[in-house]
């Protein structure tokens, strides 16, 4: 699965488009007053204006060798969030996996993660440009058995890790669909915020295949274009 397109909504858009234009030095290929589309390696990221505060979770990829320089480049551009004991990166053994974290001004929780067993090791110095696609989004469910097999019914991929009571994961380590049930599993790691099932719209390619999926009021609907 990959993750070509995905549209977020914020009540910030001012300062969250500066924070990854200006800050981060991330590419605007589309603007308007009331949206704003980045190009994130192979990924569209959107973000549209709300009223309302909408709060996500989501990732990015990069080399799998860049993890240190990553960190040390985004500490000159923003706060890294701190784990447990103060670290800074986690390690998930199970996903073979690195990862730190931070908060947009809009309160997202996004994370740049490194997969070791995905062969895309850089000899470039980390910069923007070294980001390779939206990875993940959080899709809060209550019942993640059914979600997934809602999913593979109408998609081509597959359960990936995780279980089906508190947390699970739909895809492939190339781009995956995040299934916590929020109601065993309340807090967005590492931080203390409340998961709750927030709107998206997304653009996926799975087997050469693209998929419009939206997730509203905790409803998936999928069409192929």
């Amino acid at each position: 699965m990959k993750i070509k397109k995905l549209q977020l909504l914020t009540n910030n858009l001012k300062d969250t488009k500066e924070f990854y234009t200006v800050s981060l030095g991330l590419q605007t290929i589309e603007e308007s007053s009331d949206k704003f589309t980045l190009q994130i390696g192979r990924s569209e990221l959107t973000f549209l204006k709300a009223q309302n505060n909408h709060i996500y979770h989501f990732c990015f990829l990069i080399p799998s060798n860049k993890i240190i320089e990553a960190l040390e480049w985004f500490e000159k551009r923003g706060r890294v969030l701190s784990i447990e004991n103060q670290r800074k990166i986690q390690n998930f053994e199970s996903w073979n996996a690195q990862s730190f974290y931070f908060k947009d001004p809009s309160g997202n929780i996004v994370e740049f993660i490194v997969r070791h067993d995905i062969e895309n090791k850089s000899d470039v110095a980390f910069g923007s440009d070294s980001i390779l696609c939206v990875n993940e989004i959080g899709m809060p469910t209550r019942d993640i058995l059914t979600t997934n097999r809602f999913l593979e019914s109408k998609l081509t991929s597959k359960f990936w890790k995780g279980n089906f009571k508190s947390f699970g994961t739909h895809g492939s380590q190339i781009g995956l669909l995040l299934l916590p049930n929020y109601l065993l599993k309340a807090k967005w790691f590492p931080t203390e915020l409340v998961i709750k099932p927030e709107p998206f719209k997304a653009q996926l390619e799975i087997n050469e295949i693209l998929y419009s999926l939206e997730y509203k009021n905790e409803t998936i609907s999928i069409s192929i274009l």
